[in-house]
């Protein structure tokens, strides 16, 4: 069978949606190797994380030709259908929330991936033109697609709820991590990384972009009532609201006990996760929440924040606290730094609850969704 996906975050993006697209083509790619899987991408780029996939003999990439080579973003709507129909496919996948403009007028059956709607729930943290852009782009993928896979129950339920979507066109499929954070990391490698980036001995670690919803300033106030050797370092991509935070722990008197690193290799995460006390997620809205799994993976007690969808990626035995209550993920990290064995319970625990992702029983999910819509 040759499956077809939209590989521009694959190429471009090395974080979120990247993950997502890289993970899925490699899961697919080691477990059903007779499938053909072919990466429609707008343009190349150097990317030492796409060395795996260009290894696999059944992975194909797919770039554009002649006049597309100069306007790619015309070829990724347009050009692409001719392409698309040239490569015979069985199935095209579009894993970043969108399908390629009159797609739906060829035989081609259709998957989309949606991850989350937070710019129709949480419209402050976008603009206006993005907001209708992503609707736009969103909504239509949704009506023109065979299947929706959504990322976790509650993107399910805000598909249905604010696109009116049928429940029974939804199937959600969770995502794993890389297999690197299932390995165990030697107490040297660790010594090496966080001299390599200046950390600390002791510390709390958040991982996401330093952007707003991320709330990585509710982490920040919670230092206020910790003693004085936690630190806290946070790894992630800069935004203007990292200014914010930086600015607030310097007139709290918390500066040398924040440690903001923004370019870290994704090699060395596996052992700064492995380092930390515990894991903060305070996340205001998520679609699922990848670092959840990747800390669980690590045997790192997690908390998270209510209101989304990270019960179901830190399960029933990780900690949630009000993103607004600072006291509370306070009290919370301080029932876990002080309680060995209540942190213990929570290591083993999540180590188990995380078995449910599992690269072979997700990439089994996918297969079926294709074959039930190709046969």
């Amino acid at each position: 069978m040759n499956i077809g996906f939209d590989a521009k975050r694959i190429v471009q993006n090395n974080t979120g949606l990247g993950n997502y697209g890289r993970y899925v083509i490699e899961i697919l790619s080691r477990f059903y190797p007779d499938n053909h899987y072919l990466l429609f991408a707008p343009k190349q780029k150097k990317n030492e994380r796409l060395t795996p996939l260009y290894a696999q003999a059944n992975v194909s990439f797919i770039f554009p030709s002649g006049i597309f080579r100069i306007i790619p973003t015309i070829w990724r709507t347009i050009g692409i259908r001719k392409d698309l129909k040239n490569k015979q496919l069985a199935i095209f996948h579009g894993l970043s929330n969108e399908l390629p403009l009159g797609i739906r007028h060829s035989k081609i059956k259709l998957v989309v991936s949606i991850h989350d709607l937070i710019f129709l729930r949480y419209p402050e943290f976008y603009n206006s033109i993005d907001r209708w852009i992503y609707r736009w782009k969103f909504q239509h993928a949704c009506q023109i697609a065979d299947k929706i896979i959504a990322v976790s129950e509650c993107t399910k339920r805000d598909i249905v709820s604010f696109f009116s979507i049928p429940e029974e066109k939804i199937i959600v499929v969770y995502q794993g991590c890389h297999p690197q954070f299932r390995q165990s990391v030697t107490d040297e490698k660790k010594c090496e990384v966080r001299e390599k980036y200046k950390l600390p001995s002791r510390f709390l670690l958040s991982v996401g972009s330093i952007e707003s919803r991320k709330n990585l300033l509710l982490a920040v106030k919670a230092l206020s009532s910790l003693p004085d050797d936690i630190h806290l370092v946070a790894i992630g991509k800069a935004t203007p609201y990292q200014t914010k935070v930086e600015a607030y722990a310097r007139q709290s008197g918390l500066e040398s006990r924040l440690h903001i690193r923004n370019n870290f290799l994704f090699s060395d995460l596996p052992a700064v996760y492995q380092s930390a006390t515990v894991f903060l997620y305070p996340s205001f809205f998520e679609g699922f929440g990848i670092p959840v799994i990747e800390a669980l993976s690590c045997r790192v007690p997690v908390i998270a924040a209510t209101g989304s969808c990270l019960e179901e990626a830190g399960g029933p035995d990780s900690f949630y606290v009000n993103p607004e209550d600072d006291r509370e993920l306070a009290a919370r990290i301080l029932e876990i730094v002080t309680d060995e064995s209540l942190a213990n319970r929570m290591k083993e625990a999540g180590k188990e609850y995380v078995k449910r992702f599992d690269d072979e029983r997700i990439a089994s999910e996918f297969i079926h969704i294709y074959q039930t819509l190709y046969h």
